[in-house]
């Protein structure tokens, strides 16, 4: 089971903040905050590598408060959804600067897009 993480400052240049939580058994959630780039796709790797260790059946990734999605972040995100198996990975975003590179090279398929947290986390499947 996921520890929840403690809430941290806003990451600053060159960080990505990350955290926990498990909202229930059913779903494990990451939320991520910050710019996706060459200098954080590392620590989003490491994050999504515990996510998906989760034997949760719902895993969501909360991207609202993500700037910025390089092809690196994009990258790793595709790898992620490789990994996920059988269970998608339901990420949240609405921002452009996000949706638009997933949209844009077809990689909106790998996953479930979702307008907010509480429809990604919604029972209904």
């Amino acid at each position: 089971m996921l520890e929840p993480t403690k809430p941290r400052p806003a990451p600053g240049p060159g960080e990505l903040g990350v955290t926990f939580e498990q909202p229930d058994a059913r779903h494990a959630l990451l939320v991520v905050e910050g710019e996706i780039d060459t200098m954080t796709a590392g620590a989003l790797e490491r994050a999504l590598t515990t996510l998906l260790a989760e034997s949760s059946e719902v895993l969501v990734v909360d991207l609202s408060a993500v700037t910025f999605l390089a092809s690196s972040g994009l990258a790793v995100l595709i790898r992620a959804a490789h990994q996920a198996g059988e269970r998608r990975l339901r990420l949240v975003s609405t921002a452009r600067a996000v949706r638009r590179p997933i949209e844009i090279t077809g990689s909106d398929q790998l996953f479930d897009l979702y307008p907010d947290r509480a429809a990604a986390l919604s029972p209904a499947d």
